[in-house]
């Protein structure tokens, strides 16, 4: 350009020295960038939404905005930007967030066949009591998904009725009710949650299986001799923990027995498996323990202490090794992408097995598998039937090989006749929206006409070379007149193979759903239902996170919605 107007134009060209033309209303670059942006600029509203964000999913006080740091961050990512008040955020961003993502829950919920509930209650910092409820389904996709419904707060006391009263709105608000099928609902053992259930009108009702596992285990541990021995583990992990000079010593001898760096561990009482990790971790650590309690600059502080001995030792490896199954059934059980209910029949029969007590077992080991099975046995009586069901539908279980063959075909007669009772209750729903919608009484007169006009009948489609090589061998099997199509149905389910245990129930029957129209909303409905109600119980940990000692007068609105996000964004 510069050697066009040189070669052309040069009358064009600035002479030297000469001033440069300025547009009047013109602004420099300068001058553009230190102007600040209106809150109502597409550009500061996506801002302010992203830090909205930043503080449900990363679980930020609303303070952050005011924070020095936080805001000499944005001032250099964006000088033109200017960060709202708090109040604009805990009012407007994070309830307009809130708005939009429940907008997208509810849809999900709508799309859904059938859904299954789970709901505990839990204390904050601020001593104020909330009820979480999450609801399960099962995509068209076959996929799970989990929803963080709501975390109210229970100002009354947490009686069966009044927890009851929050499952009844809890339903009518998030329009979960569905013709075709009953909602299923999973609480921990609590005799209240047993009331409000019942109250509610929900079924079935599903106990926790992780609970439960941890009451039987705890039946275990209260065994004297158990009972006594962790209580000499707690005393020597307490003085390690309370004594300075005592971890630093701890600490030099493993590393000069080559033993793994490894802090000890201090159970909680209410969960056994941090019993079993306390166990582990002092079996680990024994001999740097030992070694450590005889130095001298311990000795003195430690003579109450007790070491243990031989017989001792011995026991702890055996209440470990016993109380290991046990803790992978609860890891297993705590999976929100794969289906548990159908685990929880298997799981049950195998560890009664493994606490038979056996003539090889030592007085402890014997008292403790007699503790154990004596309180596992007693659960799940009323649930059974439905559990089974459930194992049943799940294709790595179909054989269930613990049942007698007349115990086999009674799950998949009662399956047969749930299976008709859901069709009758489609058929009912069509039936209803086909009236709703047949109001003018010319449509109704040209329906008429139609189911008496008689069709040309058509001419049989023409075979093609699959069908005429292998039709004979390989087509479904007719339906015969002494039998139903779901009795077609379950004879295939039951004759196929079981897929094996590490294979996805979801993706098997994603893919095999066309050949069990029937079967396969039934189990649909089935699997959605988890097998703990540890999806309500992991809120807890990201309520403590919201609810701390920097916003412990937090509304409960604000929780609510916090929670919420924190967990559906």
């Amino acid at each position: 350009m510069m050697c066009h107007l040189q070669r052309h134009h040069k009358d064009k060209l600035l002479q030297p020295g000469a001033k440069k033309r300025v547009i009047e209303g013109q602004s420099s670059i300068q001058r553009s960038f230190a102007s600040t942006w209106s809150q109502s600029s597409a550009k500061a509203q996506e801002i302010t939404r992203c830090i909205g964000v930043f503080i449900a999913k990363d679980m930020r006080p609303f303070s952050v905005v005011d924070n020095v740091g936080f805001c000499e961050l944005v001032k250099v990512l964006e000088p033109r930007y200017h960060i709202p008040s708090r109040p604009h955020f805990s009012q407007q961003v994070i309830p307009a967030l809130y708005n939009e993502v429940k907008a997208n829950v509810t849809d999900g919920l709508k799309k859904a066949e059938s859904v299954a509930i789970t709901t505990d209650g839990w204390t904050s910092r601020a001593v104020q009591s909330y009820i979480t409820v999450t609801a399960h389904v099962i995509t068209t996709e076959w996929e799970m998904k989990s929803f963080v419904l709501q975390t109210r707060p229970l100002f009354e006391s947490h009686t069966g009725t009044n927890i009851a009263d929050v499952l009844k709105a809890t339903i009518q608000e998030w329009e979960l009710e569905r013709s075709a099928h009953s909602i299923a609902v999973v609480t921990d053992n609590a005799r209240n949650m047993i009331v409000a259930v019942r109250e509610a009108g929900l079924s079935p009702h599903i106990k926790c299986f992780a609970h439960t596992l941890n009451l039987a285990s705890q039946a275990g541990l209260h065994v004297p001799r158990v009972s006594r021995l962790l209580g000499r583990v707690r005393k020597v992990v307490a003085f390690f923990h309370r004594s300075t000079t005592a971890t630093a010593v701890l600490a030099a001898k493993q590393k000069m027995l080559e033993i793994a760096s490894h802090k000890l561990i201090m159970d909680v009482v209410t969960r056994w498996n941090s019993s079993m990790d306390m166990l582990e971790r002092y079996l680990e650590q024994q001999a740097a323990i030992t070694a450590a309690l005889l130095s001298t600059e311990v000795r003195k502080n430690a003579r109450e202490l007790d070491t243990m001995d031989s017989a001792d030792i011995s026991d702890a490896e055996e209440i470990v090794n016993l109380l290991k199954p046990l803790k992978k059934a609860t890891t297993v059980l705590s999976d929100e992408k794969s289906p548990t209910l159908s685990l929880i029949v298997p799981l049950k029969a195998m560890i009664e097995q493994s606490m038979t007590p056996d003539e090889k077992d030592s007085t402890t080991i014997a008292n403790m598998k007699t503790a154990i099975l004596q309180n596992l046995s007693s659960r799940f009586t009323e649930e059974q039937d439905y559990l089974l069901e459930g194992t049943a539908l799940d294709p790595r279980f179909r054989s269930l090989p613990h049942l007698l063959p007349e115990q086999r075909e009674e799950v998949f007669h009662r399956l047969k006749n749930k299976s008709n009772q859901l069709q009758q209750a489609v058929t009912v729903k069509q039936t209803k929206e086909a009236g709703a919608s047949d109001g003018d009484p010319a449509d109704a007169a040209d329906q008429r006409d139609t189911a008496h006009r008689v069709e040309p009948e058509q001419p049989p489609s023409k075979k093609t070379a699959l069908e005429e090589l292998f039709g004979a061998t390989f087509s479904e099997p007719p339906v015969t007149q002494s039998q139903s199509r779901i009795e077609v149905e379950i004879d295939l389910y039951k004759k196929d193979t079981s897929i094996p245990l590490t294979s996805c129930p979801l993706k098997w029957w994603k893919e095999n759903a066309h050949m069990y129209p029937l079967l396969s909303p039934l189990a649909k409905a089935y699997l959605t239902v988890p097998a703990t109600s540890v999806p309500s119980e992991r809120v807890f940990s990201t309520a403590g996170d919201i609810v701390n000692a920097q916003r412990s007068q937090l509304l409960p609105e604000n929780v609510d919605m916090l929670v919420f996000l924190q967990k559906n964004l």
